[in-house]
């Protein structure tokens, strides 16, 4: 042992004599290595993926707005709305050397309108109009016909299913308007993503609510490099942005930013989570690995090895393990990468054209995050057995390991009261803020759980063991093994209960936000009818509703998003993304109740004026008087006093403005809908009325909460998270429980050699197997509870959780079911050996 040519010698032979505890290990890093390879993927390609373009495929560099808000010392919080160019953006552009003339865009949603088997609900379908000019940017020509000239003249691409001389009605916000086909074109390369039309510039100029303010520049360079035009371009205007290749995407497509956005963030804290998971089962895998050769370490310290020898001894072993199994982990890795692609894609998350980067980066970030996890946990495994006494070590390889000692009770009681205390915050302190506290509670309460993991299971076995010492002489055996054995137990139990923890919350919390947030949106419409177009509606098209027979009151509704800045604790700046709603608050009182606890919505007047709901106010301590400051969707600068504070944030949004000002900082500059009270008696006439005009109309007790899209992507994230991570605890519990079975398979021989029959031990390793199903997912609910408890009472103020009871049942049920699969495998695995011949070999 004084050299490094024995330890090295100790090592192999430690991985030649002992191949079964360290297959254990190798899985456990394997999958860690996978999924820590995949999520980097999600991570780099938040960084460097994106769209390629399809209507700017022509031109040589394309010049934006930035779409963010950039935040110190974090991730940038995307914008939602399409953030306007300077005016004298083109001009100023064009006079750059090598360029050789700059095309202006703007995009126009309309509907088309009576189309036939395509068309969706209202017998429309969405379609993109377009000013002629922007026809370069594609490379589109006309294959028949001439350019639009008058206003009711329109270009169809090839494919539409409309010929020169046809007429067609597009409406733009729920206004119908008679155009006719006067040319078709074609591009090399037809784009994918939607319909498209082409109008006359001053048709769009007409339509458009910025009366055609430029959304993207195309420029056309002539005799330079594109990127050195492009780098120009971010010289000259550093408050704009230039891009060439695939990055043009990043300016067409608004989704591709916040696709970013978005796939760092959740890469990033999967991360943290596998990691910090991965911890938790490599060190439980581990211990068990170094419980089974307690008797070498033993010998070792008995024979004069020092404590950092054997420290050196277990870390050397465990790294060699992990180094083969971390680059084997790493193939899989990536294809894991587009698994998540996928589940991404269907929940919404992502667009689905999406491309993934896929370098070296996240694989060089794999080996180095799991090794040093592993490193870690080989520490904490070798920290008892290198220090023990010899002569102590030898004693324990025949006994076992004592009971856990007194200070990490204590300490585990700490953690476990501190857990409880934050899950209560919610009871001083109401809001999403305080629920996102109790639910951190969790991972205080797992992590009491696993230091105080023995003791509470030799607590158990105590109680349960009076019951089956009675029942036979298999309950006899299982409670005797158990209470002697209750620290190998213990690493059993945690992964499932961990497992069954982090779940319920995981499925829970997202469940009792979305159900308030559908009560709050059902309760606050006191409208008959919602009535929306699928490009959305104009205040023209609000007024004719208002003015319809029947009708008492329309009131338009424009939903956005704004970044609200505000300060933590330590006074450094945080921006979050809140919901902005807006309405008419001269036609709400018979449409919409959002239950306001102080200040009036009639105040609302203006741009300087808003109302905020009363969780908004309490994370951004506000009140009447106060003053919100950030960005609005658009990225135009925030700061309006609040007139307002209303109890319906979940199911309207945090802040609420004048619905004119709040439309002006949108892309579309268009309502989302309108509420409309009518009439008892007239209810069937106006919906027909409505109906005719090719509106989307239904009941005003159907409306959809404010941000419930962004809810529903929340929650199939967290959903996609919790399967991943269920899948590598459900992977640890086997590999646990079948590595804790196989360590005694000494001890299972000795008991049929002094008598006990195959079908005796079977039935006492059964019992064992339920007794370490029952505890864990009592352990896993009971840690879910108060975190549970604390998130109900912050968000609906009810102390009893909507948790969906089929996904909740699936969770415990599937987790113990894995346990009792888990340890029949490991039986019967172990009991394939003759008992005379086990005995013999472990001599």
């Amino acid at each position: 042992m004084s050299g490094t040519l024995g330890l090295s010698r100790l090592v192999g032979a430690d991985l030649r004599h002992h191949r079964g505890s360290f297959v254990g290990v190798a899985v456990a890093v394997f999958v860690a290595s996978a999924l820590v390879t995949g999520l980097g993927v999600l991570v780099e390609s938040g960084m460097r993926g994106g769209l390629a373009p399809e209507r700017y495929a022509a031109v040589d560099v394309v010049v934006g707005a930035p779409q963010q808000v950039d935040v110190p010392e974090d991730l940038p919080v995307p914008l939602r709305e399409r953030v306007p160019l300077p005016a004298d953006a083109a001009r100023d552009i064009a006079a750059l050397p090598g360029v050789d003339r700059v095309v202006a865009d703007v995009t126009i949603p309309l509907s088309l309108q009576d189309a036939g088997a395509d068309a969706g609900a209202g017998g429309s379908v969405l379609v993109e109009a377009h000013p002629w000019p922007s026809t370069a940017l594609t490379g589109f020509e006309l294959r028949e016909g001439q350019e639009p000239a008058a206003a009711d003249e329109v270009v169809v691409t090839a494919g539409s299913g409309f010929a020169v001389g046809d007429g067609v009605v597009l409406a733009h916000g729920g206004v119908p308007s008679e155009y006719r086909v006067v040319g078709e074109v074609a591009a090399p390369v037809m784009p994918e993503r939607g319909a498209h039309v082409f109008l006359s510039e001053r048709r769009i100029d007409q339509l458009d609510p910025h009366e055609g303010a430029a959304q993207a520049l195309g420029v056309f360079v002539s005799g330079v490099d594109p990127e050195q035009t492009a780098g120009a371009i971010r010289e000259a205007f550093p408050d704009l942005i230039a891009r060439t290749g695939d990055a043009r995407g990043d300016v067409e497509f608004l989704d591709s930013g916040a696709a970013r956005s978005t796939l760092v963030a959740i890469g990033s804290a999967f991360v943290g989570t596998c990691i910090l998971v991965a911890m938790f089962i490599v060190a439980g895998t581990l211990s068990l690995s170094v419980q089974s050769r307690r008797r070498d370490y033993a010998l070792l310290r008995a024979v004069g090895a020092s404590p950092s020898q054997v420290h050196a001894l277990v870390a050397r072993e465990v790294l060699w393990v992990s180094a083969v199994a971390v680059l084997l982990g790493i193939a899989p890795g990536y294809l894991l990468s587009t698994v998540l692609q996928a589940a991404f894609v269907s929940g919404g998350v992502i667009p689905g054209d999406f491309a993934l980067a896929t370098g070296p980066l996240p694989a060089v970030g794999a080996v180095l995050l799991v090794l040093a996890s592993a490193w870690g946990a080989a520490r904490i495994a070798a920290a008892r057995v290198a220090k023990l006494d010899p002569v102590e070590a030898l004693r324990e390889s025949a006994t076992g390991a004592p009971a856990i000692g007194l200070p990490r009770i204590i300490t585990g009681i700490v953690l476990a009261a501190a857990g409880i205390s934050v899950s209560t915050v919610p009871l001083v302190v109401r809001g999403q803020v305080a629920a996102g506290a109790a639910a951190g509670a969790a991972m205080l309460l797992i992590v009491a759980l696993a230091v105080l993991g023995p003791w509470l299971v030799s607590l158990s076995v105590r109680l349960v063991g009076t019951v089956l010492r009675r029942s036979s002489c298999a309950g006899f055996l299982a409670s005797a093994n158990a209470a002697a054995h209750s620290r190998r137990l213990a690493s059993a139990i945690l992964p499932v209960a961990l497992g069954i923890g982090l779940g319920l919350v995981q499925i829970g919390a997202p469940s009792i936000i979305a159900a308030e947030a559908a009560t709050q949106a059902s309760a606050g419409v006191i409208a008959d009818l919602r009535v929306a177009a699928p490009s959305g509606l104009s205040p023209e098209a609000v007024d004719v509703i208002r003015e319809m027979p029947g009708v008492i009151e329309a009131s338009g509704v424009a939903l956005s998003a704004a970044v609200v800045d505000s300060f933590d604790f330590e006074g450094k700046l945080e921006r979050a993304e809140h919901v902005l709603q807006g309405v008419d608050p001269e036609n709400i009182a018979h449409s919409l109740d959002l239950r306001v606890r102080e200040g009036s919505l009639a105040d609302l007047d203006g741009i300087a004026t808003v109302a905020v709901s009363t969780d908004a106010a309490q994370t951004l301590g506000l009140g009447i008087g106060g003053t919100v400051v950030g960005h609005l969707g658009d990225g135009s600068p925030l700061k309006a006093t609040v007139v307002a504070v209303y109890e319906r944030g979940l199911g309207f949004g945090d802040l609420t403005m004048a619905a004119e000002e709040v439309r002006a900082h949108t892309t579309t500059g268009l309502d989302s809908f309108a509420l409309v009270a009518v009439d008892e008696a007239a209810t069937g006439e106006v919906r027909a009325a409505l109906e005719a005009r090719g509106l989307l109309v239904t009941d005003g007790s159907g409306q959809e909460a404010a941000g419930a899209g962004a809810h529903a992507q929340n929650g199939w994230v967290n959903l996609v998270a919790l399967l991943v991570i269920l899948g590598y605890i459900a992977i640890a519990v086997v590999n646990t429980l079948v590595m804790a079975t196989g360590e005694r398979s000494r001890e299972l021989a000795l008991l049929q050699l002094i008598g006990s029959s195959r079908g005796q031990v079977r039935s006492m390793m059964r019992i064992e197997a339920v007794l370490v199903a029952v505890i864990a997912m009592v352990f896993g609910v009971v840690v879910a509870i108060p975190p549970l408890i604390g998130v109900s009472m912050g968000i609906s103020g009810q102390p009893i959780p909507a948790l969906p009871v089929l996904g909740s049942f699936l969770i415990v049920g599937a987790m113990g079911a894995l346990a009792l699969v888990a340890m029949w495998v490991g039986t019967t695995a172990t009991m394939r050996t003759r008992p005379i011949d086990e005995i013999g070999s472990r001599q």
